[in-house]
């Protein structure tokens, strides 16, 4: 019974170990497909030297089931068909190592990158540095006087340590890194690139850039690539800001692991290596943000200090709604006007935790532009004034349009 047991669990763990293997020649050849078979085919050969001590140990269970008191001994049928299968598998991963190889990857340089207009899907984008003053670009913001007051107050203290500095004295050290928290289009991103010009004219950055991302432009899909990927986003950064939205992402709720904790384990690390030349901030929603960095005691000891956003109040979107017609040559009529201030006031008073703020805005924005094209088109004359008036009829489409997507 024993001899039984003994081959019953010696033949379950090779098939369990071939099954493994099996797996494993599936993703590889699927990684060929999309130009990663090096990869692969190097990750398949280190997993079965890992299954080797396990095939070798489900083959002396079987043996000593059939061979009770006797030494294991490599028989010759099985080192023959043994050595044939480690020689098609070694075959096989030159095959998908060339095979890899000889894809054609578009991967298109952060360079090429930086200068083309952001899009939601966007993995990575670099925002170069603009001339404009950033600290009246800063004031000059509708709303967020919070906001406002804290990065005043980090740039007055940079600014008189300096000084400190040039005197001698003692000068404290502290942490640039900063967590931005708040609801989506509350103007965190457009803060963080005023930051980093900040930054530049303070001396304390020598670019002034900014390398916007979340966890798609961070983290891989295969093991391994995640790090090369996270250095990779974090070189483009060098003397510049990084700025990682949604960076809670990195760190999902469920437990398990995830690739997302190898990019914090190597940004910490740059963190460390670069801090002279590197500043991170990263953004979320306010209780995810909190989990976040409560997840890794390193995170906790480099990101000190939050910023809050706001969300912004009927009569700033009203504002906001105002800045978009001026700076696009629009006009609004009295009626439209009242319109969009009523539908404002009942959107922020019902509104959602998904609330877009300033990019709700934008949003009714556009659609009340098209809307006013969809009316002039249908005209047979149009007056020249008329190209510029947004009309109530416009407005209230727009925003039906709007809820109804």
């Amino acid at each position: 019974m024993k001899r039984e047991v003994g081959a019953g669990c010696g033949i379950m763990l090779l098939a369990f170990c071939l099954l493994f293997i099996a797996g494993g020649v599936a993703v590889v050849i699927e990684m060929c497909g999309e130009g990663d078979g090096a990869d692969g085919a190097l990750s398949l050969l280190v997993f079965v030297l890992l299954l080797a001590p396990f095939i070798y140990w489900g083959y002396a269970m079987i043996y000593k089931s059939m061979h009770p008191g006797k030494p294991v001994k490599i028989t010759k049928n099985v080192a023959r068909y043994g050595g044939a299968a480690l020689l098609v598998l070694i075959l096989f991963s030159i095959w998908a190592a060339l095979k890899g190889n000889q894809v054609e990857k578009v991967v298109k340089p952060i360079t090429e990158i930086a200068q083309q207009p952001k899009e939601p899907k966007d993995s990575v984008v670099i925002t170069p540095v603009m001339e404009e003053d950033p600290y009246q670009e800063l004031d000059e913001l509708i709303g967020l006087d919070s906001v406002k007051e804290e990065v005043h107050t980090i740039a007055n203290f940079a600014r008189i340590q300096q000084q400190r500095k040039a005197q001698g004295l003692k000068v404290p050290k502290m942490s640039f890194h900063l967590v931005f928290t708040g609801s989506p289009g509350t103007g965190k991103t457009t803060v963080a690139r005023i930051v980093a010009r900040i930054y530049k004219d303070l001396g304390i950055l020598k670019s002034g850039h900014t390398v916007e991302t979340d966890r798609s432009g961070l983290v891989a899909d295969y093991v391994g690539q995640t790090a090369t990927k996270t250095n990779a986003v974090i070189d483009s950064a060098l003397n510049g800001v990084l700025f990682i939205d949604e960076a809670y992402a990195l760190v999902p709720e469920h437990e398990g692991y995830d690739y997302g904790r190898e990019a914090i384990s190597t940004l910490l690390k740059r963190m460390e290596d670069d801090r002279d030349k590197l500043v991170v901030i990263i953004a979320g929603y306010p209780d995810e943000m909190k989990r976040f960095i409560d997840a890794n005691p390193g995170l906790q000891s480099r990101f000190t200090r939050y910023i809050n956003f706001p969300d912004y109040t009927e009569q700033e979107l009203f504002d906001i709604f105002h800045l978009y017609l001026r700076k696009n040559q629009y006009t609004i009529t009295q009626e439209a006007d009242q319109l969009l201030k009523d539908k404002l006031n009942y959107v922020v008073a019902h509104k959602t935790k998904n609330f877009g703020n300033a990019r709700y805005v934008r949003n009714i924005f556009e659609r009340a532009v098209e809307q006013q094209a969809n009316r002039l088109t249908a005209k047979r004359n149009i007056r020249d004034d008329e190209l510029s008036v947004l009309t109530k009829e416009d407005i209230e489409k727009a925003f039906k349009i709007k809820n109804r997507n």
